[in-house]
């Protein structure tokens, strides 16, 4: 399987149940874990981690790109960043479905990305099911949150620490909690910094 090929089907939100696209998945595991542990292995400048990002990848990253790693990834050839975008410390993504973070997105502490999901039948829970997860531009998504897969959210949107996104956040509103819920809207006269 070539990977323009399964990039490709991925988007159609079939199985992940083949031979084939079992022993593609393993190795594009494999090729991540050799990138990432060079990566996570020792110290490396924003100039060192966007080479190895870009070989991740598999295209060049934006040079505003800031990575704190270790960051973690599974496949890695399905992720898409914009401009102006900071991730923090222990990050996870489970890319195989596409994670696209638009322009000015900012990402906390130990955030996870789930872009596949089980079969819900006993007999079909080996099956993965992929779908992407898409961000707008300049969300915020804090620490130990976990965005689970399809789920998009609007631009200017904050997911509160901790919180499971398992649903659409629209544009400009605060989600906090077990599944994460709307609890403010923002606007420039409702929300400031503290």
């Amino acid at each position: 399987m070539e990977l323009d090929h399964f990039l490709t089907y991925v988007t159609t939100g079939e199985a992940l149940n083949t031979e084939e696209i079992h022993r593609f998945m393993d190795k594009m595991s494999d090729e991540a874990r050799r990138i990432t542990f060079e990566l996570n292995g020792s110290y490396h400048t924003q100039e060192e981690v966007r080479a190895l990002l870009s070989r991740l990848f598999g295209h060049d990253v934006d040079s505003s790109l800031r990575v704190f790693p270790p960051f973690y990834t599974d496949f890695g050839k399905n992720i898409h960043i914009g401009k102006n975008v900071f991730i923090n410390a222990c990050c996870h993504f489970q890319d195989h479905g596409g994670v696209t973070l638009g322009d000015g997105c900012q990402i906390g502490h130990n955030v996870v990305f789930a872009t596949l999901n089980h079969g819900m039948a006993p007999e079909d829970r080996g099956t993965t099911y992929p779908a992407p997860i898409r961000l707008g531009k300049n969300v915020w998504v804090g620490s130990n949150a976990t965005i689970l897969q399809g789920v998009s959210i609007g631009d200017n949107s904050i997911v509160a620490a901790g919180a499971v996104v398992t649903r659409d956040v629209p544009e400009n509103v605060i989600v906090a909690g077990v599944p994460a819920k709307i609890i403010k809207t923002i606007d420039s006269t409702s929300v400031k910094s503290k």
